[in-house]
């Protein structure tokens, strides 16, 4: 993997963290829309990881592949993932 493995780990440590949270709150009956608000902020933390790694896939593994027209069109489609946000 070539995405920042100390930054993905952080984050998929307070994503396990969160999880670990939602899953005590479904425990002690906790009110259905925290729960799924949890649930959301999970899913976007994973979301980041994804589109880090994917990000580093692209930028590395992708790229040595390619010619220098296909560079160009590469970091065109990293510019566009990030306004995905």
């Amino acid at each position: 993997m070539k995405a920042d493995k100390t930054a993905v780990r952080k984050l998929l440590n307070t994503a396990k963290g969160q999880i670990d949270g939602i899953l005590a709150m479904v425990e002690d009956d906790r009110y259905c829309l925290d729960i799924s608000n949890q649930i959301l902020a999970s899913i976007a933390i994973l979301k980041r990881v994804n589109r880090t790694v994917l990000e580093a896939h692209l930028q590395s593994c992708v790229n040595d592949t390619l010619n220098e027209e296909g560079k160009i069109k590469l970091a065109e489609i990293v510019q566009f993932i990030d306004k995905l946000q």
